[in-house]
């Protein structure tokens, strides 16, 4: 899942709660309504989604390492989940978790996403954001993404793609837990349940 619910302008919600498009265009999405992106090629968009995606979708699977806070007060705050690195901590939203399950039902997602997997979607979501963490998975990633920052002859400085990092999550997420779908199209779903422009954390 995702760290918050909030901080997109609204009106990117609606076409990312669109069950018919398929995860990829989801991300896609996701990444043209990222500060940074404004104007930026669709295909180029297209491109390092899919990068990004992969690469979540093959990251090894293995156990949080961080501490594991449960809270109640994710409703309130538009939090599902969040993973804080000092010190390394997630933090999972009980109400919003339950409030996402209910939504689950409502919208006939079962098959997609079974019971008690919201949960451990969102401690799969924040243990890919502890993962990318690390300077060698973080380098990892944007090598798979390829877009450069500076290129001198055979020299380039690898750059940072705002957004690269919510969607490997959302893959491995979707991977580790075996979903029919990716977390990030119930997350869009349950920003728009509880009227909260979507965060991606």
């Amino acid at each position: 899942m995702t760290g918050a619910l909030a901080a997109r302008p609204a009106g990117h919600l609606a076409p990312v709660t669109d069950p018919a498009a398929d995860d990829l265009d989801l991300a896609v999405r996701l990444l043209a309504a990222t500060p940074t992106h404004e104007g930026r090629d669709p295909v180029q968009l297209r491109h390092w989604a899919q990068a990004a995606d992969a690469f979540g979708a093959t990251l090894g699977p293995g156990p949080c390492r961080a501490r594991i806070v449960e809270r109640g007060d994710g409703l309130e705050q538009a939090l599902l989940a969040r993973y804080t690195s000092r010190p390394a901590t997630v933090e999972l939203y009980t109400d919003t978790i339950e409030r996402a399950e209910i939504l689950i039902d409502e919208l006939g997602w079962r098959a997609w996403y079974p019971v008690g997997s919201v949960r451990a979607a969102a401690l799969a979501h924040e243990t890919a954001h502890e993962l990318l963490h690390a300077k060698d998975t973080k380098t990892a990633l944007k090598e798979a993404i390829g877009h450069s920052a500076l290129r001198l002859g055979r020299f380039r400085i690898l750059a940072h793609v705002a957004g690269a990092e919510e969607i490997a999550a959302h893959a491995y997420a979707r991977t580790v837990c075996g979903l029919g779908r990716s977390p990030l199209l119930l997350t869009a779903a349950l920003a728009a349940a509880v009227g909260a422009p979507r965060r991606e954390n």
